[in-house]
């Protein structure tokens, strides 16, 4: 699937599990770590004890746009979830999150490699007290590992990385 350049809308970090999102315009991201000051940096986050790629987590800006059109209509009225509140560290606009599983990407300086998608989950429907397990299932974002760590700016650009592969499937089903 061909896009971008998407686009980093928002960069948020928490000190520790539950507490409120800090947002901040730009961040540095550290192989096998995270990004500097968040919870699963510190490994103070809900999820830390549980083995898993999650240096860096997206949710795309998209999903909160649908969520608030009540779209697709299954729940009975829109949800309004703002970027401080998704628990995801980033927020990009323009980018098919669902694709980039086990793919590389750029954002800025920083290599990313997708990881799996995130589920939606019960705590951050309890902690927010809204109805978003449901709403958010197969759109929750994506868990995604550090490859090449740096800065990160809002507004950065977030590009594809083809490898050679994908080129050449894509020239040989393109032609």
């Amino acid at each position: 699937m061909k896009w971008g350049p998407g686009k980093l809308l928002y960069i948020h970090i928490a000190d520790k599990a539950s507490e409120n999102m800090k947002e901040l315009s730009e961040a540095e991201l550290i192989v096998g770590k995270g990004i500097v000051g968040d919870r699963y940096f510190k490994g103070t986050g809900k999820y830390s004890d549980i083995p898993d790629i999650r240096d860096v987590t997206i949710i795309e800006k998209e999903v909160l746009d649908a969520l608030e059109e009540n779209q697709p209509p299954i729940q009975e009225k829109s949800i309004i979830l703002k970027p401080h509140q998704h628990r995801r560290n980033l927020t990009s606009e323009g980018v098919p999150l669902n694709y980039l599983v086990k793919k590389q990407f750029k954002i800025g300086e920083v290599v990313l490699e997708g990881g799996r998608l995130n589920f939606p989950c019960k705590y951050l429907a309890d902690l927010l007290k809204k109805p978003l397990v449901l709403p958010l299932y197969n759109r929750s974002g994506l868990n995604c590992k550090i490859i090449k760590g740096g800065v990160i700016r809002v507004n950065d650009k977030i590009e594809a990385i083809w490898s050679l592969k994908q080129i050449i499937l894509k020239k040989i089903l393109y032609r």
